[in-house]
């Protein structure tokens, strides 16, 4: 899920004690753990600074998903380094999923590193930074990469949303994974399941709410997996967030193809509009074989029935999806079967990547009988035709009219704003809109990526 880096966590503007600024790898759980530490910083009163010059601490959030993740955070914390020297009271911090994978290991390679938390331990945050403050030595000390049960009743409603722009939050309902797929490490940086209680969920979106916020996002490694001590379950959960006044648009991710049960998409249909119009339901490969070797629980015609049956009940349902090439059993006859479930499902989105072994995972013993070259070649092909299949599916929508929740400036062209759709298509558009509404846009061109054109409506 590595798949962008936000340099800025969003955080309010408070009065008082220093200065931070958080750097963020990784996926929209990263994100939004990078949200909480803003949280937790700005109710001691932190201000965020304009960058890393000017910050007096600087947390480094981690993702230790890609290839080569630790020297990549060592290499930042390289550059780092001489922000320290220049300002010796700068507290520096390794935080996230690189965090709990290095542990102590990280003041080893890099002394100058003040403290080290893990993703489950962001709550520890002032007593870390308390200890540092007090000359402590002991790294032992410094460090929090503990499992606690109590760590995903981090307290949410406590999170800075002031300076929270696009209209849209995202909810961690559930953390951590149970599942072993051969591939993944997140089960060894996140940990086992712990779901929040639905009623603490709720309040959560009832404050949201309050905020005029529009949109939220749950978000876990298995978000479908999600049960709480009463039994209640991501269907129960859709339900009442659709019930709350305000609430326009309700996603969720990452779902396993497992747990996409009958009551599940059922409960997406009858939830209506609110339940946006996408899912991100992650295949990891089209070859039966390869599926049993990565350990998915599921094969291929399974997934497909699956995708039938989210299409039967949610008629002109957008779905997204993620993909390892090469993965070391892959043959060339199971890379075809991938594109063969490409061409027939016809995502609207893929993420994919070639894979690289990560440390302490089942496949990193499997002798890889795909070579670099073969891995990159087919990454190749299977990204050319998923931007046909993209270029395909947008095509049509030029000349219609699109409801689009305003997220801000275009990363592009910083003169025209960006949104999505409910089907979380991009648009990209000219005229004049509030961040954080919903605004009517003709769709006058589209790209592969991205649909383009005006706005001619109100914002609601």
């Amino acid at each position: 899920m590595d798949r962008f880096i936000d340099k800025s966590a969003p955080g309010a503007i408070a009065t008082g004690k220093g200065t931070y600024h958080i750097e963020t790898w990784g996926c929209q759980m990263n994100v939004h753990d990078s949200e909480k530490l803003a949280g937790s910083l700005e109710r001691q009163g932190y201000i965020r600074a304009g960058g890393p010059d000017g910050a007096d601490l600087i947390l480094l959030n981690t993702c230790s998903i890609r290839e080569k993740a630790s020297e990549k955070v060592f290499s930042e914390l390289g550059r780092l380094r001489k922000l320290k020297r220049t300002n010796p009271n700068l507290i520096l911090g390794v935080c996230g999923c690189v965090g709990q994978q290095e542990g102590e290991e990280i003041f080893r390679r890099a002394p100058y590193v003040d403290l080290v938390i893990g993703p489950r331990s962001t709550a520890s945050l002032p007593a870390l930074m308390e200890r540092v403050r007090n000359g402590e030595t002991d790294v032992t000390l410094r460090v929090d990469t503990e499992y606690r049960r109590d760590s995903i009743d981090f307290p949410y409603e406590d999170i800075r949303r002031e300076g929270q722009a696009g209209g849209k939050a995202f909810v961690t309902i559930i953390e951590g994974c149970n599942h072993r797929c051969t591939f993944c490490i997140v089960p060894r940086t996140r940990g086992k399941e712990v779901c929040r209680e639905l009623d603490d969920i709720l309040n959560e979106v009832r404050s949201l709410a309050d905020r005029r916020i529009l949109e939220v996002e749950f978000l876990g490694q298995t978000v479908n997996a999600f049960r709480d001590s009463a039994g209640n379950g991501l269907p129960e959960l859709l339900t009442a967030t659709a019930a709350v006044d305000g609430i326009r648009r309700i996603r969720f991710t990452t779902s396993h193809p497992a747990q996409m049960t009958p009551r599940l998409i059922d409960a997406m249909a009858a939830a209506g509009p609110k339940v946006v119009p996408f899912l991100h339901l992650p295949v990891q490969s089209g070859s039966s074989s390869v599926l049993k070797d990565m350990r998915r629980g599921y094969d291929r015609e399974t997934y497909l029935a699956k995708v039938a049956a989210v299409r039967d009940r949610i008629p002109g349902i957008c779905l997204g999806t993620d993909i390892i090439v090469g993965f070391p059993t892959e043959s060339d006859a199971d890379f075809r079967e991938t594109l063969s479930l490409m061409s027939a499902v016809r995502f609207h989105s893929c993420y994919s990547f070639t894979y690289s072994p990560r440390p302490g995972t089942a496949s990193e013993a499997f002798h890889d009988r795909v070579d670099l070259g073969e891995k990159q070649a087919r990454l190749r092909e299977l990204q050319a035709l998923q931007k046909d299949i993209q270029e395909q599916l947008h095509a049509p929508w030029v000349g219609r009219t699109v409801e689009v929740l305003v997220e801000g400036p275009s990363k592009n062209d910083p003169s025209r704003l960006t949104g999505r759709t409910p089907e979380s298509r991009i648009v990209n558009f000219t005229g004049r809109a509030e961040i954080g509404r919903i605004t009517s846009i003709l769709v006058e061109s589209a790209s592969a990526y991205a649909l383009a054109g005006r706005k001619i409506g109100d914002e609601a």
